[in-house]
């Protein structure tokens, strides 16, 4: 069965208030790295999947993000999934 490799990227939706990322953006400053603008934190979530087809791995993944990985009512996710056949983004 092929294995399929996925990265989930999760971000707090734009209303949302990020303070990790205003304290991270104020630490950076204090650093001397000016310009910066806006700092966002997010989070990563790489897995690796078995599954029959990329049509079931897909949708096995977009159920896990949507429900498990990310809070729908904060944040936002993207999904990325790799060709199991070549090691590249689909």
């Amino acid at each position: 069965m092929p294995l399929y490799q996925a990265r989930v990227l999760v971000s707090l939706r734009p209303s949302v208030l990020d303070p990790a990322g205003e304290a991270t953006r104020a630490a950076a400053s204090r650093l001397g790295v000016t310009g910066l603008q806006t700092l966002r934190i997010g989070k990563a979530i790489e897995l690796q999947l078995e599954a029959p087809d990329r049509a079931t791995a897909l949708s096995q993944l977009e159920h896990l993000s949507d429900r498990l990985l990310a809070n729908p009512v904060i944040e936002d996710w993207q999904l990325e999934i790799l060709d199991p056949a070549q090691g590249q983004q689909a």
